[in-house]
């Protein structure tokens, strides 16, 4: 059997080409490939090369429309025992190829040609085509005859039409040599023998039969020569007297000869044409053909010689005719008779090339399958033969094989144009179940695992052991599951055994173990973080966040999301690092040489790392590498160094993997064997390099670990600021972020503004202020904090610290100044700085509340003369000269000592001791408004210490006085005398928010100039915080601490004499004011005054009243018991004072009987106003306005 053969097979001649000479293989194969384009020359070309000697036999040939069709036989075929039955198996002629720069004799070349064209006795026509000869080789060319044609040195188009005019050449002669021969059978006869003829003498009868099948048989080879002449109507006419010489002589097989001869000259007469017609016919005569081969092989030829070679080529022909989809289930049909016949073939080689044929039309057809079966028969026919190049063969059979098995090695995959394989796990939910199991296919496991130890085999076999690794790495990667931990440890040996024949550094496409997953990109960290910048806004870092593969940050907020797919930013020279798992599903422990990051955009340097996987285990591991250049990177996966051979493994093989376990359609999952939890699918981020950047790495100094704090305590922390990248910081900005950034009292930004621009290397102190935040009590962490052993009290929790955030970026311009066209500004950084601070319980604020005393004031000559002037000067005021004085504040008007004091409850449940002080702080000026009043010198009062030992309470008072207005304005009230009126409803609320938040803010104001300072040890100092209790404590009397009375009383001697009081028993005492508190002698007319300041800003007109009470509160001027006389007038006085001034009136006391005595002025108030009314708190307009005065004390000596 012949392979590739066809019905046109007949009309095709044989030409044998041969290397004459030493020539090399590429020069060889380049003639070669000119050589092969002329397989077809046309007679209308060759008709200047053609000489009609005598009348041609072929009368009929298509000159216009014929051709002559050759096959190059490179390196020639050995002659066939049937080449008299069908003549297109001789080889007609022969063509020598010699290069002459490796052949310089041409005398040598001729006598090799000639020498080599001996093997082929029928070839009618020889050419030697020697290229590229030199110039001596061109003068002596022609010298050697027609045999040697010399291709001078020329271009390739030159010598391709050279070569051209050649083969017409051949073609003319080949053509006028068939003539010769058919003129030559036609006079003289012919005698054809075939491997069947027998050798026995006949009879006479026979002889007669036998000189008739010998014309039928010179008929059907003349008919055969038409065919290779292009002249198919003078082949078929020839064909059907040989048809009918060898159906009267009973010639079978030669009939069936003569039959497809004819089929083919039909064929070639129709020009290729197919119509239903032509079909059926060819149908009809192969079918006969069939039947008629088998006929000598059923009669007592079989025993000798079989011709059942002939009928599988007849049935492959007429298979490889009808081979398209409509026809599929007869041309399936004949090819498994085809198969079935191969049994009784004597001849390996040809059920080898009958296996082939079968499975190239099971190919076309597209029955994958069948053709991958037969291929393996092929396979398995090589390796029956002990040698290399079957196995060889038997290789690269089951090589063709993989693509229908579903095993095809990577390699051999990637040339196809559909080997993309989607990467997201979205994508490859849309794909097709084949498309996404690649490599891992669970269907026909078992047969698959054959087909990959016959691969392994028969590479064994021919000494290829690049091809035994692949094999055995496929094996070991896709169907461990189905292989024993015995045959998985012999799979490593094989590998290891092939790889120690291969070159150190070999490159497999088919990667072997482990499986490599993408486990996740880390995020930068909070020293590193990158942030987009804007170069056209001052604060540049607005609106950026953190690239990463986090779906939300907190520094996110606001921003779109775009979760498609997510972006990644590298700096160059900075290392990165990305999160692989490995796993190890096999029963033998394995040492992966070295593992590291796949990048083929050259702009990133990966550092390898070695694994040891213990059997049947998972590890993450982190590999790392540094960007070299700016531009994009590209992760498909790892490049692995394992079994001595260097493979790649893409991260989009063990998704689809893992998809495919998940639907059932693999195997198994290597990771979940091997213990590793579900994953979420992780997709390659978009990797985008940038140029270098700043890195301010920070320290703070002393110690990195968190400072412990009481509660309140005031430290400065020092935060060292070094850049240690290798360009400059020239811009930056601080500010605050995370819980508690109250407690951030300072930060002095300026250090770093001044330091910029921020050389590489250079560092830079930032001092910071921090004071502990209060507690909660809520908690939960605190409450579970009072377990703790002794007093620590409760602690603040992880995460409560505040944060500086420092934003910096780089140079904007590139390097040299030199603005580059597509130039991208570079990002900018985020350095997060945590002031880890430990909060624990200090001093404890337990409650406040206000406390209110008056203390008579005595009556004197003298009272200090107001500060307060109604243009708004100030004066020198009297300052007491006592301590206790200075911290007790008398209002002069006032005339008594009264007292408002705030009580503030502390607790130490820690177990060192506080020093408490307390300091109200006072302002130096009053506004421009004049609501504010205070003494010149006035500045910041401090109080005696209070020492708190541990596990102890306190209490300490604060008095108030200091923080009363001088002026009663109508700001803080929101009755308004128009509120009834509904149109005015909306500028009521307004004013009425007005005055609320005009309150807070007065209250707010006192609270913060009352500062409750501690101090523990030397170093260890705080403040406070009672705010909230001290706004809890005054919220519903800071109008009366706050605002003063409209009217206040004074009382005060009219004479500025000395009085002299004779003591018995005691030296003359000068009374003096106020130090002394000085008395009065009774029985002596004591002049008095009476002074009324108006502290409003409008007149008030009233009705003033004084009164006398003794020590027991009784009335000491009217009644029958009265002991004070008078002059002047004490009620009903009618007195107008004007806004912000003082009126007095003047009377005149007589004590009847010494004592202590109480003197206090009231007035009724003619026509208040409203502001009036709002701070008497009236119910009604009509009710009048009393103003009382505090008691005034007067101490009375003497005798009755």
């Amino acid at each position: 059997m012949e392979p590739d053969v066809s019905i046109e097979s007949g009309c095709i001649i044989r030409i044998a080409v041969l290397p004459i000479g030493s020539i090399p293989q590429v020069q060889l194969r380049d003639y070669v490939s000119m050589l092969v384009r002329h397989n077809k020359v046309e007679l209308s070309a060759i008709s200047s090369f053609y000489t009609e000697h005598q009348k041609s036999p072929f009368a009929n040939q298509p000159w216009e429309t014929g051709g002559l069709r050759f096959k190059f036989m490179v390196g020639g075929s050995p002659a066939s025992p049937w080449e008299d039955f069908q003549s297109n198996r001789k080889i007609l002629a022969v063509i020598g190829l010699c290069h002459c720069p490796s052949s310089p004799d041409l005398d040598v070349v001729a006598d090799q040609f000639a020498t080599a064209c001996k093997r082929y006795s029928s070839a009618l026509v020889e050419r030697c085509f020697a290229f590229c000869p030199g110039d001596s080789q061109l003068e002596d060319g022609g010298k050697k005859g027609n045999n040697v044609v010399l291709f001078p040195p020329a271009d390739r188009q030159t010598q391709e039409f050279h070569l051209q005019t050649m083969m017409q050449d051949i073609a003319a002669s080949l053509l006028m040599e068939f003539e010769k021969w058919v003129l030559r059978a036609e006079s003289a006869g012919t005698i054809v023998k075939t491997p069947l003829d027998s050798q026995a003498s006949l009879s006479s009868e026979e002889v007669i039969k036998a000189k008739k099948r010998r014309l039928g048989r010179a008929q059907k080879t003349i008919g055969d020569y038409c065919l290779l002449a292009g002249s198919p109507v003078d082949a078929n006419a020839h064909y059907s007297t040989a048809l009918e010489l060898a159906r009267l002589t009973g010639d079978f097989f030669w009939y069936a000869g003569a039959m497809e001869g004819s089929v083919c000259a039909l064929l070639i007469d129709r020009m290729g044409q197919k119509d239903p017609a032509l079909e059926e016919e060819v149908r009809y005569r192969y079918s006969s053909v069939i039947l008629h081969y088998r006929k000598p092989f059923m009669q007592d030829n079989a025993q000798r010689v079989s011709t059942l070679s002939f009928e599988l080529e007849a049935t492959l022909k007429l298979a490889r005719f009808l081979c398209r989809r409509e026809l599929a289930k007869e041309v399936v049909e004949l090819l498994m008779a085809a198969a079935d016949g191969a049994k009784s073939l004597i001849d390996a080689s040809d059920r080898l090339i009958l296996y082939v044929e079968i499975a190239r039309l099971f190919g076309a057809l597209g029955y994958q399958r069948k053709a991958a079966f037969f291929s393996r028969q092929v396979a398995q026919l090589y390796l029956q033969q002990d040698n290399s190049l079957a196995a060889i063969s038997a290789m690269q059979v089951l090589a063709m094989t993989t693509k229908a098995y579903r095993v095809q090695s990577r390699a051999i995959s990637s040339q196809s144009p559909n080997k993309e394989i989607g990467s997201t796990h979205a994508d490859a939910g849309k794909m097709h179940l084949q498309s996404v199991v690649s490599l891992f296919e669970s269907q026909w496991s078992t047969l698959q695992m054959v087909v990959l130890r016959e691969i392994l085999m028969s590479s064994i076999r021919a000494g290829d052991p690049l091809a035994a690794w692949s094999a055995a790495a496929r094996l070991l990667r896709s169907y461990y599951p189905l292989i024993t931990p015995a045959g998985q440890s012999g799979l490593a040996s094989a590998l290891r055994n092939s790889a120690e024949r291969l070159p150190s550094g070999t490159r497999c496409a088919d990667p072997a173990l482990p499986f490599v997953r993408l486990h996740s990109f880390p995020l930068h960290p909070s020293e590193m973080d990158i942030v987009k910048r804007n170069p056209g806004k001052e604060e540049w870092w607005v609106g950026s966040a953190p690239p990463g593969p986090f779906i939300y940050t907190p520094f996110s907020k606001g921003e779109p999301n775009n979760s498609n797919k997510q972006e990644l930013i590298w700096i160059v020279g900075e290392p990165v690092q990305v999160l692989v798992e490995l796993a190890n599903p096999c029963g033998f422990d394995l040492m992966v040489d070295s593992i590291y990051l796949s990048v083929h955009s050259g702009n990133f340097d990966a550092f390898p790392i070695s694994v040891s996987l213990p059997p049947s285990s998972s590890k993450v591991i982190s590999l790392s590498g540094i960007p070299t250049s700016v531009g994009s990177v590209t992760i498909p996966g790892c490049t692995v160094h394992c079994f001595g051979v260097i493979t790649e493994h893409l991260f989009r093989d063990v998704d689809n993997l893992l998809l495919g376990a998940a639907q059932g359609l693999v195997l198994s999952d290597p990771f979940r064997c091997c213990g590793s939890p579900k994953l979420r699918n992780v997709s390659v981020p978009n990797i985008s390099v940038v140029s270098p950047l700043p890195l301010l790495l920070s320290h703070v100094i002393g110690s990195d670990c968190a400072a412990i704090l009481y509660e309140g305590e005031i430290r400065d922390v020092w935060i060292s600021l070094a850049n240690a990248g290798s360009v400059p910081v020239e811009q930056a900005h601080i500010s605050l972020s995370g819980k508690n950034q109250d407690s951030v009292i300072s930060v002095e930004c300026e250090a770093l503004s001044s330091a910029l621009p921020l050389k590489p290397g250079a560092e830079v102190m930032i001092p910071v202020t921090v004071k502990a935040w209060q507690l909660g009590l809520a908690d939960p962490d605190n409450a579970a904090g009072k377990n703790i052993s002794g007093n620590a009290g409760r602690m603040s929790k992880d995460g409560s610290s505040p944060m500086l955030v420092i934003h910096y970026a780089g140079p904007l311009e590139p390097p040299g100044n030199s603005a580059m066209n597509g130039y991208v500004v570079p990002p900018g950084r985020r350095l997060v700085v945590p002031l880890h601070i430990c909060v624990q319980q200090g001093l404890s604020f337990v409650k406040a509340r206000l406390l209110s005393m008056e203390i008579p004031a005595h009556v004197s000559e003298n009272l200090p003369k107001p500060v307060y002037l109604e243009n708004g000067s100030m004066e020198e005021a009297t300052v007491p000269d006592t301590k206790t004085e200075s911290l007790v504040k008398i209002n002069p008007y006032r005339g008594s000592w009264g007292l408002r004091l705030l009580e503030l409850e502390l607790s130490n449940p820690t177990d060192v001791v506080f020093d408490i002080s307390v300091s109200v702080q006072l302002e130096s000026a009053k506004d421009e408004d004049s609501s504010t009043f205070v003494d010149h010198d006035a500045a910041d009062f401090g109080y005696p210490k209070t020492r708190i030992d541990r596990d102890y309470s306190s209490r300490v008072l604060i008095p108030l006085d200091h923080f009363k207005l001088p002026i009663l304005d109508g700001s803080f009230f929101a009755k308004d005398s128009q509120t009834d009126d509904v149109t005015t409803s909306r500028s009521s609320s307004f004013t009425e928010k007005s005055t609320k938040a005009e309150l807070n803010t007065s209250i707010k104001n006192l609270i913060s100039r009352i500062k409750v300072r501690w101090q523990s040890g030397r170093n260890s100092s705080g403040e406070l915080n009672i705010k909230d209790g001290i706004q809890a404590a005054l919220q519903t009397s800071v109008m009366d601490i706050l605002l003063p009375d409209p009217l206040t009383f004074g009382f005060r001697l009219a004479k500025n004499d000395t009085t002299q009081v004779d003591l018995p028993g005691e030296s003359n005492i000068q009374l003096k004011s106020p130090g002394s508190k000085g008395s009065i002698l009774a029985h002596d007319m004591i002049p008095m005054e009476v002074l009324v300041c108006n502290n409003t800003r409008e007149m008030i007109k009233m009705r003033l009243s004084i009164a006398c009470r003794d020590v027991a509160g009784e009335n000491c001027i009217e009644g029958n018991k009265a002991t004070v006389l008078w002059a002047g007038i004490l009620s009903g006085i009618c007195v107008e004072v004007p806004p912000l001034q003082e009126s007095k009136h003047c009377f005149s006391l007589y004590f009847l009987v010494p004592g202590e005595y109480t003197l206090v002025a009231a007035a009724v108030i003619d026509d208040a106003n409203d502001i009036l009314k709002a701070r008497a708190k009236a119910d009604s307009p009509d009710e009048p306005i009393f103003c009382r005065g505090p008691p005034f004390h007067v101490r009375v000596i003497g005798s009755t």
